[in-house]
């Protein structure tokens, strides 16, 4: 884990984030105390784009407008 000044990490925050993506974690300090921590997000369970795009389908089966217009629904909405 490595330790960078304020002022440093704005100059430098595109590298930083590059850091962070490869694992590091960083704190930032200000006037040589800790003030934040900068880390990686913990990978999120990812599902197959196919699966998503299969489980939409059928929402919209389900999920239908009937006979509205967009223009009606537009118009809903500003009332």
């Amino acid at each position: 884990m490595s330790t960078i000044g304020a002022y440093q990490a704005k100059t430098e925050f595109s590298n930083l984030i590059k850091k962070v993506m490869r694992g590091e974690r960083i704190i930032i300090t200000r006037y040589g105390e800790p003030v934040a921590m900068i880390s990686p997000i913990k990978d999120a369970p990812s599902r197959p784009i196919i699966e998503i795009i299969e489980d939409i389908e059928v929402f919209r089966k389900d999920h239908r407008l009937e006979n509205l217009t967009v223009r009606e629904m537009l118009e809903e909405g500003r009332a």
